[in-house]
């Protein structure tokens, strides 16, 4: 994969998560949500001050095929149910992290 190709399909996922902010709290404006730019350090959204206060989170986004396996254990937790699937998940000397599907995570933050 080229530089460029890997660096579209993150912008492409960073503009996927601030529309979907946007909808889900949408008497934020457009001003409220910012892609950063490419190469920039700190978070690929920049939330505005009342945005923050909304959505007290820092958002990474990757967009990777490296993420196979945490795929994998996502299609595993929804197998036999109707249940949304959660993905728990720890490396050695990490704290555990907790998969779930992104419009789950915004219906459980509105």
């Amino acid at each position: 994969m080229n530089a460029k190709y890997n660096s579209r399909k993150g912008r492409k996922l960073q503009k996927l998560v601030a529309e979907k902010i946007l909808k889900t709290f949408r008497h934020l404006k457009k001003s409220d949500v910012h892609v950063a730019g490419t190469g920039v350090n700190g978070p690929d959204l920049v939330l505005s001050r009342i945005a923050k206060r909304l959505i007290p989170y820092q958002f990474e986004c990757k967009a990777q095929n490296r993420l196979k396996t945490v795929w994998q254990w996502k299609r595993q937790s929804e197998k036999n149910t109707n249940l949304d699937g959660v993905v728990v998940m720890k490396s050695n000397g990490k704290k555990p992290l907790v998969v779930i599907d992104m419009d789950l995570f915004f219906d459980l933050i509105k």
